[in-house]
């Protein structure tokens, strides 16, 4: 039961340092750029060069880098599953014949499920070092700001908003959540191992409890904004203004012409 305590999407990692000091809209554009760069990428080069962007990115930010490869451990079996399906479903050079049931391992297949495969963890790494280096109230004033513009389709940008950052606080708080469940279902003898089939069945008595205690947090944080008046977002200002510098600005220009750059190549 790793899975629970090795996920760090929607932790906060608290912090002073240039990364975290950077206007959240820059760091939500600069993702959406990373990540669209990584979804046009399939040249090798290029990966290993935003890889060293990546790895650039998390010194600078401070961070344990053993807590943002934490995060990659719960999809291990998504990258095995990735790497399978295209060491045998692509075609090419012929490297081995699996006897008895005639499954072919291509090259070209184990080079495109590499490629897929570092794909798919630049992308969970880009994703956790997001909200790893930014608050959530900051997430939350950069996305009401970006949805601001939709108010005049009457399109509720601050609730809208308001309800994605409370799903990424609220997951650290769930996985907390399934743990204490796990173990208290293993005290009453529960077991979590054993073979796959057994693994599955023994989620039952840890995922009703968990959906029962995600829906009681929902309508207790619901009384609590209600009590204190909460109306929605007429009316309301925030206690931080955001404003880009300097070094916003040279982040989103960098983030643009790595797209370009992607498209390219």
């Amino acid at each position: 039961m790793a899975f629970f305590s090795d996920i760090t999407l929607g932790q906060y990692y608290p912090g002073d340092s240039a990364v975290h000091r950077l206007d959240p809209r820059c760091k939500l554009f600069a993702a959406l750029c990373l990540i669209t760069s990584l979804m046009l990428s399939y040249s090798p080069l290029v990966l290993a060069a935003l890889t060293l962007m990546l790895l650039l990115i998390i010194h600078l930010a401070r961070l344990p880098f053993a807590l943002v490869v934490k995060n990659l451990r719960p999809f291990l079996w998504l990258f095995a599953v990735t790497w399978i399906i295209h060491l045998f479903w692509t075609s090419g050079r012929i490297l081995w014949i699996i006897p008895g049931v005639n499954a072919e391992i291509t090259w070209e297949g184990a080079v495109w499920g590499g490629i897929y495969v570092a794909r798919l963890a630049l992308l969970i790494a880009a994703a956790a070092l997001l909200t790893l280096t930014t608050a959530p109230l900051e997430l939350a004033d950069a996305l009401e700001r970006i949805f601001r513009p939709l108010k005049r389709f009457r399109v509720p940008a601050h609730e809208l908003s308001l309800m994605l950052t409370l799903s990424l606080r609220f997951i650290p708080t769930l996985m907390e959540e399934a743990l204490r469940i796990r173990n208290a279902q293993m005290s009453r003898g529960a077991r979590f191992d054993g073979s796959l089939l057994n693994r599955v069945r023994s989620l039952l008595p840890l995922m009703v409890p968990l959906f029962v205690s995600a829906f009681r947090r929902a309508d207790e944080l619901a009384q609590a904004m209600d009590a204190r008046c909460y109306n929605g977002g007429d009316g309301r200002t925030t206690y931080t203004r955001l404003h880009f510098s300097l070094a916003d600005y040279g982040v989103c220009f960098s983030a643009a012409i790595l797209i370009f750059v992607c498209m390219v190549y």
